[in-house]
């Protein structure tokens, strides 16, 4: 079991698997994707779930707090009232550019890391905070490419956030993964660089390789590789929490319950 003020382990909950979370062994706390619930009528499943005790932490998909524009108060009202009807103790989204001028990115892609970002980015995560009734986690994303400007690291740009604003990090371990295979960025080195005293919990994910291409579907076992990195965090700090995504093709209550067993391993290893 977690201890005080630890998540513990989690699985991201979905519409398509609600029973099967309420009856897994072992599930510390779970996820739910903001866009996909309204806050005045919560699924009954999650509604079993906050009864038992167990936290549910809304993660937002296209709050878009990399772009140019400041947040939309529609999407940031959606998430405050997600965490009011949730009652969670955080609310997680992306930094990540999503949309400009109004049309959609269709995809969570990397901000450029550069000092002129930073400061509008900055910015757009003090008026998300300031929206929140509780505080709010960054995740780092995962990549197909990068922009030729950058003048940072990941790691780096993420820490100048954090020092700047106060925002916690949601470290997702397999988009770590991604970007080595993808784009050569190492990660343990991301992860030294990580300011992990702000850690607020991690995710983990499997996904496919094409052609020499990792794509993160968060629809498959959790590879091995990305396991180790996990054991690597573990052995740089005590994570908070540790939830596995899954998002479609969905295995048996029992290979879900396994893949928790293989994180709670992974975990141990240290």
């Amino acid at each position: 079991m977690p201890g005080s003020g630890s998540l513990g382990v989690g699985i991201g909950w979905r519409a398509e698997i609600d029973l099967t979370v309420e009856r897994l062994p072992g599930v510390d706390f779970v996820e739910v994707v903001a866009e996909n619930v309204h806050p005045d009528r919560l699924p009954e499943s999650l509604r079993v779930l906050l009864a038992r005790g167990v936290p549910v932490i809304p993660h937002g998909v296209g709050l878009g707090v990399g772009g140019a524009e400041p947040p939309d108060p529609a999407r940031l009202a959606h998430l405050a009232a997600c965490a009011r009807a949730l009652d969670a103790p955080l609310v997680s989204e992306h930094l990540a550019f999503v949309r400009a001028g109004g049309m959609e990115a269709g995809h969570l892609l990397p901000v450029p890391r550069t000092r002129a970002a930073l400061s509008v980015i900055a910015e757009n995560v003090r008026r998300a905070q300031a929206a929140l009734p509780v505080p709010l986690a960054l995740e780092n994303v995962a990549a197909l490419f990068g922009w030729p400007e950058d003048e940072m690291t990941e790691a780096q740009f993420l820490g100048e956030l954090v020092e700047t604003t106060g925002v916690k990090l949601l470290v997702d371990v397999a988009n770590l993964y991604t970007n080595q295979v993808n784009l050569g960025l190492a990660a343990t080195a991301a992860l030294d660089g990580l300011p992990l005293s702000e850690l607020a919990y991690v995710h983990v994910a499997g996904g496919h390789s094409r052609h020499g291409v990792w794509h993160d579907t968060h629809t498959a076992h959790v590879p091995g590789e990305v396991l180790d990195i996990l054991s690597e965090l573990c052995a740089r700090v005590d994570p908070p929490g540790v939830l596995l995504e899954w998002d479609d093709d969905y295995p048996s209550d029992a290979a879900l319950g396994a893949e928790l067993g293989r994180i709670r391993g992974a975990m141990a290893r240290v």
